[in-house]
């Protein structure tokens, strides 16, 4: 297993991406670069930080109506002779936002990344704002919204985010609702725009067949248009700590069991690994798990039962969800809550602890065998404020876990015992 993590180790130096900075305006801004030069291909982001989602305040789905609106091309030029502009070139040019991010991306060949470039640049600087544009998205949004009104896997997942973040942006789609979607105007899209997409946000993630000389002179030429603008801190919000069940009726023939409670770790926790491994061998590692093992294979309760930690800037649980019949309903909920009552109790054996390293540890390569997973692992620790070799560092420190040190740190975790559940039911 030593032989497998310095062969990880030894690859991943040679190839892994490096942070520099550009400066643009009088403002310095991360550039994540990594240099591969086997295809020649050239693949950039563009991330806003604290521009997505969590951003929409009292008009929940303004910043993915906006990142919809940033996929019609220019004013000047309509989305459709924009996007042949793009085609003729291959070209790929799109928006997206997550919770906490805007981001815009772009892949090209190498020959034409200047020209990508240019039309990135008449994007940032001449978005397709026009009644006509924003009816168009707000029309294909709105067919979205209906037909989540008969997924209940995102019925039950907004449920329970009602119940753990009450009165807050995670408590709201980020899709958006049907009235708040018909309320959104032209300027609201506008404000959010020159809100967000700001130098003072920007952070850029490129890799692919460049050099650092020619990317820092096409980056002048994307980003000229923004303005400076203005950094805010991300506001975190905690779960309750207090359990609550909802359960909404829908002409289901299978009940959809969402369960959740508070997760006490920061972003940048030095022990986020042993949540890693405790959460892997609890209910993020397949048919292993012991979720999986006592819900389906013992009891043969659902097809798949899952539980895993979302730890990041804005927001610390531990959530998961299941399947079953109706007529075992309950006896599912209740299943739950024993086997993670035990796992808190009764920690995790070595057996369970010496496979989990094996596979942490044996598949990690597969997780970076891309560029672009190269570049998003470097990205996320930039983000969360760790230094270039976390990965790295964190493997190791995998590798060395002791069974003790890991059950003190399960039985640390009380608070997941406060499980609230939303469940979807006939």
């Amino acid at each position: 297993m030593k032989a497998v993590l310095l062969l990880f180790v030894i690859g991943y130096s040679l190839m892994a991406a490096q942070i520099k900075t550009i400066q643009i305006k009088g403002v310095e801004i991360p550039v994540i670069f990594e240099k591969e030069n086997r295809l020649p291909l050239v693949n950039m982001q563009i991330v806003f930080t604290n521009s997505g989602s969590l951003s929409d305040k009292n008009k929940p789905g303004l910043a993915k109506l906006s990142a919809r609106v940033m996929n019609e091309g220019t004013k000047t030029e309509g989305s459709i002779d924009f996007a042949q502009k793009l085609e003729s070139k291959a070209i790929h040019i799109a928006s997206a936002t997550g919770k906490e991010t805007f981001v815009v991306e772009m892949s090209a060949l190498k020959e034409y990344v200047a020209q990508a470039s240019t039309y990135m640049q008449e994007l940032f600087g001449d978005p397709n704002l026009s009644e006509k544009t924003l009816q168009k998205v707000q029309s294909l949004t709105l067919g979205k919204i209906v037909q989540k009104q008969n997924d209940f896997d995102y019925i039950a997942s907004m449920e329970l985010k009602k119940i753990l973040f009450p009165n807050t942006p995670l408590a709201q789609p980020a899709l958006g609702t049907q009235e708040s979607i018909a309320t959104i105007t032209l300027d609201d899209v506008q404000s959010f725009l020159k809100k967000h997409l700001v130098l003072r946000r920007a952070i850029v993630v490129v890799g692919g067949d460049i050099s650092f000389k020619k990317l820092k002179k096409y980056l002048q030429t994307i980003l000229e248009p923004l303005e400076v603008g203005t950094q805010e801190p991300l506001q975190h919000y905690n779960a309750i700590t207090t359990p609550e069940e909802s359960i909404v009726h829908k002409p289901t023939q299978q009940a959809y069991i969402y369960f959740g409670s508070a997760y006490n770790m920061a972003v940048n926790d030095p022990n986020y690994y042993k949540a890693r491994v405790a959460t892997f061998i609890l209910g993020t590692g397949g048919f292993g798990s012991r979720l999986m093992e006592e819900i389906r294979v013992k009891r043969g309760l659902a097809y798949s039962a899952y539980a895993r930690v979302d730890i990041s800037k804005s927001v610390s649980y531990f959530h998961g969800y299941l399947q079953t019949k109706l007529a075992s309903q309950k006896e599912a909920q209740q299943t739950v809550q024993e086997v993670i009552a035990t796992f808190v109790k009764n920690g995790v054996t070595q057996e369970e602890l010496d496979q989990t390293k094996r596979f942490l540890l044996g598949s990690e390569p597969l997780r970076v065998e891309t560029m672009n997973q190269r570049l998003q692992k470097t990205f996320m620790d930039y983000y969360k404020g760790f230094s270039l070799d976390h990965s790295k560092e964190e493997l190791k420190k995998i590798e060395k876990l002791t069974l003790d040190d890991l059950n003190d740190f399960i039985k640390q975790h009380q608070e997941i015992l406060q499980l609230s559940f939303a469940i979807v039911t006939q």
